[in-house]
C-alpha cells in the first residue's frame, strides 16, 4: 500500500469534508450532484478539468478492486455499501443519505485499520532488543 500514514490523513480529510456536509447539493446549483471521491478533496484531480493526475497516483488506489484501477473513474469502484456495494451502485441506486452513511461507516472502519497498522509499524521489533 501507498504511504499509509499520507492515506490515512486523506481518509480523515474525507470524513471531514463528508462530515462537513461537502457532499451536500449546492444553494447555488441544487439540481447538481456532488460526485463522491471525485468532487472532494481526496481526489488528485479536484478543479481540475484536464485530469493531469493519472489516478494510479491517487492515495485510494488500493482500495479499489484490482481490475477496476484502469476505468475512467475507479474510485468509483471501491466497495463502500454494506453489501460491497461500490460507490458507483450506491450513486446510482440509493438515496443520498444512504450513501453518505455507507460512506461515513466504510471511511471510519478504513481509518480504524490503518491507524492499527501505522500503530503496529510504530512498535519496536522486540526480537531486536
Amino acid at each position: 500500500m501507498k504511504d499509509q500514514r499520507h492515506v490515512l490523513e486523506v481518509l480523515k480529510l474525507e470524513l471531514e469534508f463528508l462530515e462537513g456536509g461537502g457532499y451536500e447539493r449546492s444553494v447555488r446549483t441544487p439540481w447538481k450532484w456532488a460526485s463522491t471521491f471525485e468532487h472532494s478533496p481526496s481526489c488528485i484531480n479536484r478543479d481540475k478539468p484536464d485530469h493531469p493526475h493519472p489516478c494510479r497516483d491517487c492515495p485510494l488506489i488500493d482500495f479499489v478492486p484490482q481490475d477496476a484501477r484502469s476505468l475512467d473513474v475507479p474510485c468509483h469502484h471501491i466497495p463502500i455499501g454494506p453489501q460491497g456495494e461500490t460507490v458507483s451502485v450506491m450513486e446510482q441506486e440509493y438515496d443520498l443519505l444512504e450513501l453518505e452513511d455507507a460512506l461515513r461507516s466504510w471511511l471510519r472502519i478504513a481509518i480504524r485499520e490503518l491507524e492499527q497498522r501505522c500503530a503496529k509499524d510504530d512498535m519496536p521489533d522486540k526480537r531486536s532488543a
